[in-house]
């Protein structure tokens, strides 16, 4: 039986309040609505107190509090990384922190072995402290994100709102930070284990946080022996199936679709993709996970029946954050006499729930197919404010811009200038994919038309072309 902790050690697990303000991407001239939220952290070093990015993101106050004590210590974050959902923070004053002791890290836990999750979780004011057992060990989406996977330890204890960013621990040691359940199941919880924890940890020893390198391809299961037979591989358990390779990605120029990867850094690639690491079945992805960008990892494959060598070396898929949630940003915008555009991304998408056919095929094509080479943004008309400039337009709204005057759109601050010439036409027409007609607007009715709509409608700044 699991030996009871130190009772100072609870010290060192902190109560986080934090003040939130989200951006508003359905009317982004707005600032967004205030909420707040409670989460756990813990001291890992002189003022580093290590949580979750959820936690904190688009934080506007952070307060600490102590096991047994009513201060409440403003807080900072000096690190923050939303593809892991870790966050590293600081206290304005760390002198009444001085003699808590720092939590160490241990390895990942096996299998059926207990760990005990601390916390602040919703029911209560004061600390808790729950047991689980390690049922699984897997490779799986973070939710923070929606776009990123990495290794996970599911436990069979509940992780609660106010659980994220407490301390795991496992014979005094931290072997994770808590940080998902999952709504399907009664106490089901997942913490994010210390390999995670730890090249999050090493990536902000320069000072920065550059986020993970990618391979840049899609792979298939190749448990089929028909196709295995097709592809001319021995039926032996072993290979996946490239069947996509992003365009500028690590792998572009030296990995095709169609062939079939062996084994990476010499470890067998099995026809599930999964690899052996330190005794567990992992994604092969988790080979990947443990490097950082310039970092070189070989690659064993078979294309047109011969074995290749080659030594890939990585680097960040930066236009694959198309597809995540992004936090910490102020939405970029224009309105143009009533007519509001927007960049394409996972926010917009999901405050909007576009519909249109061309909209979903672009979003989804915008990486895999390499659209990001030539469109930094996919500028979207968003929505029409009623003014009589824009009567009957409103149909419009919800659809991607192709052209602006017959030149096609890329980015939002090109749209711009597009639409603010030092000489404008007498009609700016605004080609939209698959709209049955262009929009039309004259020129000479925009001014009056940005005025009429800043004013009925509380905008105080026509646009944010500002990342």
């Amino acid at each position: 039986m699991a030996q009871a902790l130190p009772s100072d050690v609870y010290r060192s697990v902190l109560r986080i309040e934090v003040a939130t303000q989200v951006p508003d991407y359905q009317t982004p001239w707005n600032s967004g609505r205030f909420s707040g939220g409670i989460g756990t952290g813990f001291i890992i070093g002189k003022n580093k107190i290590l949580t979750n990015a959820h936690v904190v993101s688009n934080g506007r106050r952070l307060l600490v509090t102590v096991y047994g004590s009513p201060v409440k210590y403003p807080a900072k974050v000096e690190y923050i990384a939303h593809d892991c959902d870790l966050a590293l923070l600081s206290v304005e004053d760390f002198k009444d922190f001085e003699s808590f002791p720092a939590f160490e890290f241990g390895d990942v836990p096996q299998l059926e072995s207990q760990v005990r999750v601390i916390g602040y979780p919703v029911g209560g004011e004061l600390l808790s402290v729950t047991r689980g057992v390690v049922s699984r060990i897997d490779f799986q989406p973070y939710s923070h994100s929606r776009a990123d996977s990495h290794l996970i330890v599911q436990i069979d204890a509940a992780i609660n709102p106010g659980n994220s960013g407490g301390p795991v621990v496992q014979d005094d040691k931290v072997v994770g930070v808590a940080f998902q359940g999952l709504r399907q199941a009664d106490n089901t919880g997942y913490i994010i284990p210390t390999p995670v924890i730890r090249r999050f940890l090493k990536d902000i020893e320069d000072g920065t946080y550059d986020s993970y390198a990618d391979l840049g391809i899609t792979d298939f299961t190749l448990h089929n022996p028909a196709m295995r037979k097709a592809l001319g591989i021995p039926n032996d358990g072993k290979g996946v199936l490239v069947t996509n390779v992003i365009p500028t990605s690590s792998c572009d120029g030296l990995i095709k679709p169609g062939d079939v990867i062996v084994a990476l850094d010499g470890k067998p690639v099995d026809n599930a993709g999964m690899v052996t690491i330190d005794g567990e079945n992992v994604n092969l992805n988790e080979i990947v996970e443990r490097k950082f960008a310039g970092d070189k990892v070989s690659v064993r494959f078979r294309r047109d029946g011969t074995w290749n060598d080659v030594e890939v070396i990585l680097k960040p898929l930066t236009w694959s954050r198309m597809y995540a949630i992004e936090y910490e940003k102020t939405p970029r915008y224009m309105v143009f006499a009533g007519l509001v555009f927007q960049p394409l991304d996972t926010n917009l998408f999901a405050a909007a729930k576009f519909t249109d056919v061309n909209v979903r095929r672009i979003y989804t094509d915008y990486v895999p197919k390499g659209l990001f080479k030539k469109h930094r943004d996919i500028v979207m008309l968003t929505r029409v404010e009623s003014d009589p400039v824009t009567s009957q337009l409103g149909d419009f709204a919800g659809f991607a811009v192709n052209k602006i005057n017959g030149v096609e759109v890329t980015d939002l601050t090109q749209a711009y200038a597009l639409l603010h010439p030092e000489k404008p036409p007498e009609f700016h027409v605004i080609e939209l994919f698959g709209a049955s007609r262009p929009v039309v607007i004259p020129s000479a009715k925009v001014e009056e038309a940005n005025q009429r709509v800043a004013q009925n409608y509380g905008i105080t700044h026509l646009e944010n072309l500002k990342d």
